[in-house]
C-alpha cells in the first residue's frame, strides 16, 4: 500500500500562543505552546474516517483501541465512521475491543513493551482489524503488537495513528492511515499523557520544562 498522506508539521512550526485558546488553569504554566488545536484534530479525524471506510471496504471491522492514549481519538474516529454509516450508501458494521500497552517512563520510551490486557485476542481470528493508536514514536511498540496479532490469524490488519513522530530513533514503521506527522518533540493533550497528566486537555500541546519537572515520576 502507498504511504498514507497526512498533514506534515515542519520542524520550524512554532505553534500558537496559549492565550489564544481555552487552556485549563491548572496547566497554564506547564505548557509552551498549542501545537495542534482541537478543531484541526477533529477535521483531520473526520477525513481519516472517510479514508478508512474507503480503504477497508464493506467488511465487518473490529476497531482495536490502544489504551490509554488512544481513547479520545478512538471515540471521535468511531463517531465519524458511525455518521458515515448513517449518511452514505456505504455502511460498515463495527465492533470494538481494547488493549493496553505501556512503554514510557517520563518522556522516554523504555524500549520494553508491557501488554496489559489483551487476553481475548482470539476473538480477532479471521476478522478485519483496525488498530487505533494515538502516536507512533519509534514504531517498536506497534511492530510488537502486530507480530502478536499475527498469532491469532486475523484476515486483515490496518493501523491508524493520529500522530507519527519524525525521530532518528524510528525503526521505519509507518501506519496505513496517519493524521499528522510531527517533529521530535514531546507532545501532550487530547489523551496523550506525561505520567498520566494532560489527558484532560483538548488541544495537543508542547510540554514546558517546568511541566516536565512538576509531573516527573
Amino acid at each position: 500500500m502507498a504511504a498514507s498522506k497526512c498533514v506534515v508539521i515542519t520542524d520550524d512550526e512554532q505553534g500558537y500562543d496559549l492565550d489564544l485558546f481555552c487552556i485549563p488553569k491548572h496547566y497554564s504554566n506547564d505548557l509552551e505552546r498549542v501545537y495542534i488545536p482541537h478543531g484541526l484534530i477533529m477535521d483531520r479525524t473526520e477525513r481519516l474516517a472517510r479514508d478508512i471506510m474507503k480503504g477497508m471496504g464493506n467488511h465487518h471491522i473490529v476497531a482495536l483501541c490502544v489504551l490509554k492514549g488512544g481513547y479520545k481519538f478512538f471515540a471521535d474516529l468511531l463517531d465519524y465512521i458511525k455518521a458515515l454509516n448513517r449518511n452514505s450508501d456505504q455502511s460498515i458494521p463495527m465492533t470494538v475491543d481494547f488493549i493496553r500497552l505501556k512503554s514510557y517512563c517520563n518522556d522516554q520510551s523504555t524500549g520494553e513493551i508491557k501488554v496489559i490486557g489483551g487476553d481475548n485476542l482470539s476473538t480477532l481470528t479471521g476478522k478485519n482489524v483496525l488498530i487505533v493508536e494515538d502516536i507512533i514514536d519509534t514504531g517498536k511498540t506497534m511492530q510488537t503488537l502486530l507480530s502478536m496479532l499475527q498469532d491469532y490469524k486475523p484476515n486483515m490488519v490496518k493501523v491508524v495513528s493520529l500522530l507519527v513522530k519524525r525521530t532518528p530513533r524510528s525503526v521505519g514503521y509507518r501506519p496505513d492511515f496517519v493524521g499528522f506527522e510531527v517533529p521530535d518533540k514531546f507532545v501532550v493533550g487530547y489523551a496523550l499523557d506525561y505520567n498520566e497528566y494532560f489527558r484532560d486537555l483538548n488541544h495537543i500541546c508542547v510540554i514546558s520544562e517546568k511541566g516536565r519537572e512538576k509531573y516527573k515520576a
